[in-house]
């Protein structure tokens, strides 16, 4: 167990990101669904840092022989509110590690339970989270198309059908989420080694990105508070392509190459776990 701080600079940078219009956090003030993403990491120094630019003693570890590491979804149950300025006690099990093969092949899938409790001793989060790693893939061939960082005028605006949500990224906003979020992983950031070394055909879109985006659509609708998301992962999200987020409580973020994230989102009173 370890207490962290929910940090008020990370929130109040996730916050200018994403840019509705809703108000920015303060201290005191209750985090939005899921932003304790944003409000508990801190950087490692910068000696323990490995050559993918995640921690060298990340939980869970790499099993040997699957370099490439996503995040693939999992259960949010948030049972009381979190507020920006407090500590919490921080607990990390890893659940299971089991390898798997599937369609692209070999790979391992980590489960990771974390759960969160204010200092009033109230359990607050209960998360799971699956990561899948995989082997390395040969260097992408062809240099992808990506656009200006000036061509992106918001990260999420309202599509032409009403309900219907656009997700746009550039390297930029990928930059500045990674910063918020303090996650190191140079495939969101740094092309020559996501092509390069990783394989993928441009900079990859944070899967914890995308769910947030999800959620971002919920509190635009004003819609009941929030108490249990289950997300999943399914395909990358590369930088520069154009999403489309469509759902009320189930959500699905997709490219017209196909559904890359989806959600479900389930609603009551603070305290309920639906």
């Amino acid at each position: 167990m370890t207490e962290v701080l929910l940090q008020a600079g990370p929130v109040q940078a996730l916050a200018a990101l994403f840019d509705t219009g809703l108000p920015a956090p303060g201290l005191g003030d209750p985090l939005p669904p899921l932003w304790h993403w944003a409000a508990l990491p801190t950087w490692p120094p910068a000696g323990e840092t490995g050559p993918d630019g995640h921690p060298r003693h990340v939980t869970p570890p790499h099993p040997p022989g699957f370099p490439r590491r996503m995040f693939a979804g999992g259960t949010v149950r948030l049972l009381a509110d979190l507020t920006v300025g407090s500590t919490v006690d921080r607990t990390v099990e890893v659940l299971s590690t089991t390898p798997k093969s599937g369609r692209q092949g070999d790979f391992v899938l980590s489960t990771v339970q974390i759960r969160l409790t204010r200092a009033d001793g109230v359990l607050a989060v209960v998360e799971t989270q699956d990561i899948v790693y995989r082997p390395a893939s040969p260097p992408a061939s062809a240099a992808p198309v990506l656009p200006e960082a000036s061509s992106v005028d918001a990260l999420l605006s309202p599509a032409d059908r009403p309900g219907e949500w656009v997700l746009r990224t550039d390297p930029v906003r990928l930059m500045r989420f990674s910063a918020a979020t303090a996650n190191g992983h140079r495939i969101h950031y740094d092309l020559a080694y996501a092509m390069g070394v990783e394989g993928y055909p441009g900079l990859v879109v944070h899967g914890p990105l995308m769910t947030l985006a999800l959620l971002e659509t919920v509190r635009l609708r004003d819609a009941a508070p929030v108490t249990e998301v289950t997300h999943r992962n399914m395909r990358p999200l590369f930088c520069g392509q154009e999403a489309r987020i469509t759902g009320t409580d189930e959500l699905s973020l997709s490219t017209v190459d196909g559904v890359h994230v989806t959600a479900h989102v389930a609603g009551g009173s603070p305290g309920v776990s639906a």
